[in-house]
């Protein structure tokens, strides 16, 4: 924690020194114009946004080398992003809320995945080479995003232009996992492709393609040719291969665009059982076998956007999309003796087919100190899954969940200064009785730049898939869903202040400070409601109650060819949990983590060195034990990324050369997590697998 903080401290003094620079009133930057679209009624500057929107640039994203959103996310302060080893999967958590609660979109329309939608994404899952730019809003996004925006939304707004007639560019990545590297066997090996053609004034198309080949991570395992019998077969991180592709056109004329996107996926995910067997065929004789599997998910996204006016004012904008996300399982035995497989058998293990359009109509006055939008959104979700059933058996569970919403929301300018935005969400639902969504919001302008924002929102959350259908049932084991849960409904409050400084130098200066609190009630938990024979009943139902308060602060300093950020939080979470056997206290749980970064830019070299720096303080929580709730700990880490970007050849060349996890973290340990309903497991949590290094070249021909 030292380290942490003496970093933080570093950096927040080169901020408070270049700030005794004199100050002037002048607001002509180029930060100001930055515009955003995320919940806005038309694209607009952060500062008119009553939203507190944080932009993640496509510069940010190329100085990590990132390839997938957890890599970038990985470094933001109030989001944790969690890996897992065990299913190749990473999703994100915020206030100490996880996925389920979070929403993530695509040009604002939910991403599916196989269990729901815009909820519990896989974050390795989205491709990182055609994003313009990320925008996140935090807090209850109820009214303008509907159900699941409990803590927050992220948007992903991608590439629809460039200003070149052509733009090809071949990307090639290579990086090491952990100490472990080749070029063919070990480590990451990533190829990207993308050709953008503007065909004339009115049309854009670009197509482009991705590889991204993750070999697995070894660690204390011994691989999938591991033939001694002493649980060390296999990868403690396990092999991922990717496939992505998409293709986009596009045309605008005066106030009317439009735009198709189609995108596809194919994910393939090795297991290999930690058991290396004996057996014994008439063909092969005796030999060493594993009991392996593979993981075929593919996703289809399509996405129809249509934007302009009616009766010459009337800004319309309307969205179609059909997605589909489905996970197949492979079983078969590995002879591992002979290299071949054996009794293989592929079955549909879990899908989400998804309808959904999204419309809204505004600027219905010619004055601009008052306007309304009406909206409406359409999801039509149909669910598939395999569950376990009893006497070993398994059974297949299609449903469909659906809900029809319509929203208002009015922007009320009462002056330059103060602007008020109330907003309100009816959701017809076929599972759950109709739920609504409220919110209010206001920004007021002080002199010398200077901004307070706050607003107040009910939401709810939806069962998901597998809270309302599941089953594990075997013996000694009874977890089931739920088809009675009703939604969670939580309530946001939040504030915020901040201020812009611009130095007679140039230099800029941004300050935030924003405090919030999140309310959720009727939580669905799995608890004890019962006994087959001597077996116990874990079920999930409507029980617990959760609240957190945040306090962060987020600073950056622009000067020269500098650009340095700071950011501190700290978050206190109250959960009072009951599994109808006992029950946890509610006292709150505090989390702090630092954030940092500085770049520096040397124009004459076309170079740029990057460092991004995140600590995580001690994380708390209670578990369940044998006959009470324990806490458990998470230790504290703190996390360091490195860069150096530099073009050659008249731009032509991108050469990006960078380490991440320079602290070498692996495992952190985990406090009294054998006593977790009396089964003993690990105490170490595998978060990452080391210090990696990376090195990143990108051919750009544009013409």
């Amino acid at each position: 924690m030292k380290k942490g903080i003496l970093i933080g401290y570093a950096i927040l003094g080169v901020l408070k020194l270049t700030a005794q620079e004199k100050e002037r009133d002048s607001i002509s930057v180029n930060g100001l114009k930055e515009v955003v679209v995320t919940a806005q009624f038309e694209p607009q500057s952060l500062k008119k946004s009553v939203h507190n929107v944080r932009v993640i640039t496509a510069a940010d994203i190329q100085n990590l080398a990132a390839n997938t959103l957890g890599d970038v996310l990985n470094q933001y302060i109030n989001i944790t992003v969690r890996p897992s080893s065990n299913t190749g999967r990473s999703t994100v958590s915020m206030f100490g809320l996880d996925a389920g609660y979070f929403k993530i979109l695509i040009d604002n329309v939910p991403l599916v995945n196989e269990g729901g939608f815009g909820n519990n994404i896989d974050l390795s899952q989205i491709n990182l080479n055609d994003i313009e730019r990320i925008e996140i809003i935090e807090g209850s996004m109820g009214v303008t995003h509907g159900a699941n925006a409990v803590s927050g939304i992220l948007n992903i707004i991608t590439k629809k232009s460039t200003p070149e007639k052509w733009a090809i560019t071949a990307t090639a990545q290579e990086e090491t996992v952990g100490k472990e590297f080749s070029f063919f066997e070990e480590g990451k090996h990533i190829q990207n492709v993308k050709a953008a053609h503007t065909i004339s004034e009115h049309w854009f198309a670009s197509v482009g393609g991705t590889h991204n080949d993750f070999k697995g991570f070894l660690g204390d395992m011994e691989g999938k040719y591991h033939t001694i019998n002493d649980g060390t077969r296999g990868y403690s991180w396990l092999p991922k291969e990717q496939w992505q592709g998409n293709a986009l056109i596009s045309y605008k004329k005066n106030n009317f665009r439009a735009f198709y996107k189609f995108e596809i996926l194919d994910e393939v995910i090795d297991f290999y059982g930690s058991a290396a067997q004996s057996g014994y065929s008439s063909e092969y004789g005796a030999y060493k076998y594993g009991e392996d599997q593979r993981y075929y998910t593919n996703r289809l996204y399509h996405h129809l956007n249509v934007v302009g006016k009616l009766f010459s004012q009337l800004n319309y904008n309307v969205s179609i999309s059909h997605q589909y996300q489905k996970r197949e399982v492979e079983d078969f035995r590995y002879n591992i003796t002979n290299d071949v497989e054996m009794n293989n058998s592929r079955n549909k293990d879990q899908s989400m087919e998804v309808f959904y359009s999204r419309g809204t109509l505004s600027n219905f006055f010619k004055k601009k100190r008052f306007d309304i939008q009406l909206g409406y959104e359409a999801v039509k979700n149909n669910g598939f899954a395999v569950v376990d059933d009893e006497d070993n058996q398994t059974k297949e569970v299609s449903k469909g969940i659906d809900n029809v919403d319509l929203f208002a929301i009015s922007e009320i300018n009462i002056s330059d200064k103060l602007s008020i935005r109330p907003g309100a969400r009816y959701s017809i639902q076929s599972l759950f009785d109709n739920q609504y969504a409220i919110s209010l919001g206001g920004r007021y302008l002080l002199p010398k730049n200077v901004e307070i924002r706050a607003s107040v929102g009910k939401s709810f959350r939806t069962p998901t898939f597998e809270e309302l259908y599941s089953q594990i049932i075997f013996d000694g084991h009874y977890f089931v869903g739920n088809e009675d849960l009703v939604p969670e409904k939580s309530t946001s409050y939040e504030v915020s202040l901040k201020k812009r400084t611009v130095f007679e130098s140039g230099s800029v200066l941004s300050n935030s400070l924003m405090a919030g609190y999140i309310d959720v009630k009727d939580r669905i938990t799995s608890a004890l409601t019962g006994y087959e024979a001597a077996t116990p009943i874990y079920e999930y139902i409507n029980i617990s109650q959760y609240n957190s308060i945040t306090i962060s602060s987020t600073n950056q300093l622009k000067t020269g060819n500098w650009n340095f950020n700071f950011g501190m939080s700290l978050t206190g979470i109250s959960r009072s949990m009951d599994n109808l056997e006992f029950s946890s206290d509610d006292r709150y749980l505090y989390n702090f983590n630092i954030n940092s970064s500085v770049s520096y830019l040397v124009p004459k070299w076309k170079t740029t060195f990057s460092a991004y720096y995140k600590y995580t303080g001690k994380s708390q929580q209670y578990v369940a034990g044998t006959d009470e709730y324990v806490l458990s700990e998470i230790e504290p880490y703190s996390w360091l990324d490195a860069s150096v970007r530099k073009y050659f050849l008249k731009d032509k060349i991108e050469l990006t050369l960078g380490a991440r996890n320079l602290f070498d973290i692996t495992n952190v340990n985990q406090s009294n997590l054998n006593q977790g309903a009396g089964h003993a497991v690990s105490s170490q949590m595998l978060l990452a697998y080391g210090r990696s290094y990376f090195v990143k070249l990108t051919y750009n021909l544009n013409f």
